[in-house]
């Protein structure tokens, strides 16, 4: 298993992943399988998305009104629940094809962690499973 940190910048923001993830993949010397991302947090998120221009800051807004303005009972924090559901509903890890030593993504996929209550220091574990065949 492999750890890949990432600081994120902002209270909200979307990183692309996918080029660090790659490298993970070809220092790894891994080159046909499965890659495993686990997100090992609960007010951040993992997905595949399209970043062209402003697009991360569509998703930002989306996922904001997508949770009902609650009163929400979290012992510790009420505030970040949202956060909480958030991660929940996009979820924390991603399983991806590797072909030829890289990520098997769509022209327009990225990887991206999507940070609901930064800055903070985030880490994913990044597990490979070699190909049967």
């Amino acid at each position: 298993m492999k750890t890949l940190t990432v600081a994120t910048t902002r209270p909200r923001e979307v990183v692309d992943l996918t080029d660090r993830v790659n490298a993970l993949v070809r220092e790894a010397g891994f080159r046909a399988g499965l890659c495993h991302l686990l997100l090992l947090h609960t007010t951040a998120a993992l997905t595949l998305a399209d970043l062209d221009p402003g697009t991360d800051l569509d998703l930002l807004d989306a996922f904001t009104e997508m949770v009902p303005k609650l009163r929400y009972r979290h012992p510790h924090n009420p505030a970040h629940v949202p956060n909480h559901i958030l991660s929940a509903l996009v979820g924390t890890s991603l399983t991806l094809p590797v072909s030829d030593g890289r990520l098997v993504l769509g022209i327009w996929q990225r990887v991206v962690l999507i940070e609901f209550e930064g800055p903070r220091r985030r880490d994913l574990a990044v597990t490979f499973v070699p190909s049967a065949l």
